[in-house]
């Protein structure tokens, strides 16, 4: 088996900036749980969030974001050809 290296660098740098935001969270969580006697419906709401957005992150296409960056290119090249015709 063949390990073909990806781009998935913004993926994990994001997976990465979630993951320390929801452990800064969940250090903040515990002990309001315990003053407030909630239960475990707040470290369970960052947790199914945490979940969500990873998820979400990694099952995001990137192809689309390259096809529109490419249209996009193919369109400012051919303004770029239309204005230097009509200049010349």
């Amino acid at each position: 088996m063949r390990y073909i290296p990806q781009n998935n660098g913004a993926k994990v740098g994001a997976t990465a900036i979630i993951w320390s935001l929801a452990t800064g969270i969940m250090a903040i969580c515990i002990p309001l749980v315990k003053i407030s006697e909630s239960g475990v419906i707040l470290p369970l709401a960052v947790i199914i969030g945490l979940s969500i957005s990873t998820v979400a992150i990694w099952l995001s296409g990137n192809q689309k974001i390259i096809e529109s960056a490419n249209k996009f290119q193919d369109i400012e090249k051919r303004i770029k050809e239309l204005e230097s015709k009509e200049y010349s």
